[in-house]
């Protein structure tokens, strides 16, 4: 039956009427939620949430902070096969359709008008990069209205590769990973360019679930959707049949979703990171900072090996105290299996502290001729009796099946262990310019997060010393005076009763030149010192290098080092000794660095200048030229020229001391660092009472390093374990390396000093030719004040040991 014509007319009309309606809905729709968007412009402005990371002077990462992990990359960065992969998941259409695939959207829509079910293909990558960047994830059709109109426009305002950068970069692919940068290594510890097809398909499935489907947490998901992209490839030919199996065929491995480091310097990483939050705020995390620390890796890995090497070897030196604990009765039987599942007694393996190198192990089973233990990682070890010797095990002393102990490698072999109890840490300073050159803070920074170099206050002992003979020297002694070591006993009404100190080894030697005093470390000289120069007098003196005064006893104690210092401060202090006066500021940033790699700072130190020590004396006119009981001036740090760290001591002080422990080095308290080979090392052990702490302060002109040993809640830390034994070993390994192939420095002799010939016993001034002459330098003013003491002196007798008391 035929319409009538003015039937078909008004049809006509109408449908023109309902599509100009339409139209003009839409259009109005446009102008409605277009104004609500924001310009397109402004994704070339995103600032993605990139962590912060930190690295050596070297370039070696040491640490990555962020909620989030990115590893931006540009377009032309992009391995062919994550775009392809990427692609033929979620948009295969992507560089044919204007944003918005209308064929792909339809067909879902029908799918959805019919089956009541969503179906794939209808947001293409410009959407799902609108939706993400610009707006909120309600579900509703004005959403999708206002993801569809900005897709249109960033496809008018972008290019291709512009939208593709930018939603692989920022894509959210599972912990904590966004970006296929960040995903590659956070999933298998690779850069994308070596992304096997496999890998490559097992992220591009992720955007779908990525929490759901990652293969941390569901490996069986991500295999099935990893297989599905493959299929995909496949079908667009992006990919050969042959690869095709080979990646069906590869099994999911990942490697463990940590930020992987170059070098173990987790406790400079730390400081860093706290440094910049101070800095900028929550921000720091986010922005894409890129610091470069002053530390050197290579310094940086001796001092680790140094320190740990030392607190096994103390560990070991006292003996067994039996595992660290035992495994649950329901997984006793799995020791018999020889390998440590997952959820069993690897599980309860992994979950025990981690410490460097100590691998914890559940015993299998012990006998006189070897212990058998079963590893996560390692399966199943076998010791022989020398690799646990140590231990002194025996039938009273033994291990039973389900002991959980330590072990660790030496060279091929294992070797039984323990967590350590004492702890330690190194700190080293450039004295040039302060600059931080490697911190060990504790055994591992994984296992206590405690910084010994920064925070722990503790007693200092001998190496205080140095300090003390120097403010002798300002007050008019020289390393020839003479002073007795005797027993002494003060009375002091804020003590129980008398105070009477003693030298180490509880002998005395009578009188004695201040540079045997020193050399020797004889702790009766020092008291006796430092009641000529007085306290008052010291305690300003010695503030100079840097050590606050407020924490330096007001009592004749301070001379034995009762003072608490950190590490880094008695660092700052020695350092200088080795620069011949100057006092610098330690420091640890070399450079930050903003996302787009501009600086936004750059480390300009104060410099220590030895050469020019001897202009900025001759200037000033300072000098030591008073005589013993007739105190010089306390006189006030030397101005510095523009750049230069102010002069805190003379130079001819610092050079009188730094010559006296050269002899701590190669004949005092400290000889074992003359393993090192060089004549340029200067150094001071120090050891407080009961051995509670166990220091060594060594140093040249170009180096500073202080080591210590103790507990971090003070306790003996046995008999022998002075600073000679358990810290400078510390000292020696890590110099050993730090100094290879480096020039010997010493610092110059300052034209303040002249050589006198002295008697080896009484310090008295003699002819060069006379026997048993040496020669000591001292400062010129204070020669003419030697000479008439020695005129007005009684004549030399031997003291009796009656006269001693």
């Amino acid at each position: 039956m035929r319409l009538p014509s003015r039937m078909l007319l008004i049809l006509a009309g109408l449908i023109l009427v309902g599509f100009g309606l339409l139209t003009g809905a839409f259009f109005a729709a446009q102008w409605h939620y277009g104004r609500q968007l924001p310009p397109v412009s402004a994704i070339r402005e995103i600032q993605l949430q990139v962590p912060l990371r930190v690295y050596t002077r070297d370039g070696k990462l040491i640490g990555e902070f962020g909620a989030e992990r990115r590893a931006p990359l540009r377009y032309d960065q992009m391995p062919q096969r994550i775009v392809d992969a990427f692609l033929a998941a979620e948009d295969d259409r992507f560089f044919d359709h204007p944003g918005v695939d209308w064929k792909g959207l339809l067909r879902a829509g029908f799918v959805l008008a019919t089956t009541g079910q969503k179906s794939q293909g209808g947001s293409t990558i410009t959407m799902q990069l609108a939706r993400n960047v610009f707006l909120s994830p309600e579900r509703s059709y004005v959403r999708k209205f206002k993801e569809i109109l900005l897709a249109m426009r960033m496809e008018h305002e972008l290019t291709k590769q512009e939208i593709l950068e930018t939603y692989l970069n920022k894509i959210f692919l599972g912990q904590r990973a966004y970006g296929v940068g960040a995903a590659a290594q956070v999933y298998f510890g690779v850069e994308p360019a070596e992304l096997s097809w496999s890998q490559a398909a097992l992220l591009a499935g992720l955007p779908k679930a990525p929490s759901r489907d990652n293969p941390v947490s569901a490996p069986e998901r991500a295999k099935e959707r990893r297989n599905y992209v493959l299929r995909r490839l496949r079908s667009l030919e992006k990919i050969s049949e042959l690869d095709y199996q080979a990646a069906l065929a590869e099994p999911v491995t990942l490697r463990a979703a940590l930020p992987m480091v170059d070098v173990d310097a987790h406790y400079v990483a730390e400081m860093v990171r706290a440094e910049m939050v101070s800095r900028y705020g929550e921000g720091a995390y986010t922005g894409g900072y890129r610091v470069t620390a002053t530390i050197d890796s290579t310094r940086q890995a001796a001092a680790n090996r140094a320190v740990r090497a030392a607190l096994i070897a103390y560990e070991e030196r006292h003996g067994w105290r039996g595992p660290e604990t035992v495994l649950p009765e329901s997984l006793l039987a799995e020791t018999q299996t020889g390998r440590a599942s997952a959820d069993g007694l690897g599980g309860f393996l992994d979950a025990l502290p981690t410490a460097a190198g100590l691998v914890p192990a559940a015993v299998v089973s012990f006998d006189a001729g070897s212990l058998r233990l079963l590893t996560r990682s390692s399966g199943l070890v076998e010791l022989a009796p020398e690799d646990y010797k140590w231990a002194g095990l025996s039938a009273k002393k033994t291990l039973k099946r389900g002991d959980v102990v330590r072990v660790r490698r030496d060279g091929e072999r294992w070797r039984l262990a323990k967590l350590p109890q004492a702890q330690g840490s190194l700190v080293a300073l450039d004295p040039h310019d302060g600059a931080l050159v490697a911190l060990v803070g504790g055994y591992d920074f994984l296992l206590n997060k405690y910084n010994r170099v920064l925070q722990a206050h503790r007693q200092v002992g001998s190496g205080f010393k140095p300090f003390l003979y120097t403010s002798a020297f300002q007050f008019g002694f020289t390393p020839a005076s003479i002073v007795l070591d005797a027993p002494v006993v003060f009375d002091d009404a804020n003590l129980e009763g008398a105070w009477r100190p003693e030298n180490y080894g509880g002998d005395f030697k009578g009188p004695m030149r201040l540079r045997e005093a020193l050399v020797q470390s004889r702790n009766l000289v020092s008291v006796r010192l430092l009641q000529a120069v007085g306290v008052d007098f010291a305690r300003d003196f010695i503030s100079r290098f840097g050590l606050p005064k407020d924490r330096m006893p007001r009592d004749l104690s301070m001379a034995l080092g009762s003072a608490t210092f950190t590490p880094m401060e008695m660092a700052r202090a020695y350092s200088v000794l080795a620069n011949g006066g100057f006092l610098v500021e330690p420091y640890f940033i070399d450079e930050i660095l903003d996302s787009r790699g501009q600086s936004l700072f750059k480390a300009k130190p104060l410099v220590a200048c030895a050469e020019c020590a001897q202009q900025i004396v001759d200037s000033s006119s300072q000098t030591a030229a008073a005589a013993p009981g007739k105190p010089a001036a306390a006189l006030p740090p030397t101005p510095s020229a523009d750049g230069l760290a102010p002069q805190v001591v003379d130079p001819g002080l610092v050079w009188m001391v730094d010559d006296v422990l050269r002899e701590v080095v190669t004949r005092g308290t400290a000889t074992q660092a003359r393993a090192l080979g060089r004549a340029d090392i200067r150094g001071k052990t120090g050891t407080t009472n009961d051995e509670t702490d166990a220091w060594f302060n060594g140093f040249n002109t170009q180096l500073v390093a202080i080591t210590w040993v103790g507990f971090d809640q003070p306790q003996p830390l046995g008999r022998g374990e002075v600073g000679g034994r358990a810290a400078l070993p510390i000292w020696i390994d890590f110099m050993r390396t730090a100094l290879k192939g480096r020039p010997e420095s010493v610092l110059p002799t300052p034209s303040t000093l002249v050589p006198v010939a002295v008697d080896s016993r009484s310090g008295r001034p003699v002819a060069t030719e006379t026997p048993g002459a040496i020669t000591e330098y001292m400062p010129a003013e204070r020669l003419q004040q030697v000479q008439q003491d020695a005129e007005r002196a009684p004549p030399e007798k031997t003291v009796s040991e009656d006269e001693l008391f």
